[in-house]
């Protein structure tokens, strides 16, 4: 059976909003295909459409994190 509550991919940030370092391989992985797509965005992709899919990319990045973080995104003051 699965477990219904997976492993963070990503620690929580100590303060402020949002996702901290990645403690897992699989956080790793999702920066590292992040900053991939960025480039060959950047490379390929020409104009408005770039930032178009700069955007799309970062709002698929940043809802995984989100969901990978260890308690979530909230804002924190350093406790």
């Amino acid at each position: 059976m699965m477990e219904s509550v997976s492993k963070p991919w990503f620690a929580p940030k100590r303060f402020g909003y949002g996702a901290g370092w990645p403690v897992a391989w699989q956080g790793w992985v999702s920066v590292l295909v992040y900053v991939a797509a960025l480039v060959v965005i950047i490379a390929l992709v020409p104009g408005l459409k770039q930032s178009l899919a700069i955007f799309g990319v970062t709002v698929v990045f940043g809802w995984i994190a989100s969901r990978r973080t260890e308690g979530g995104w909230r804002w924190r003051w350093g406790r």
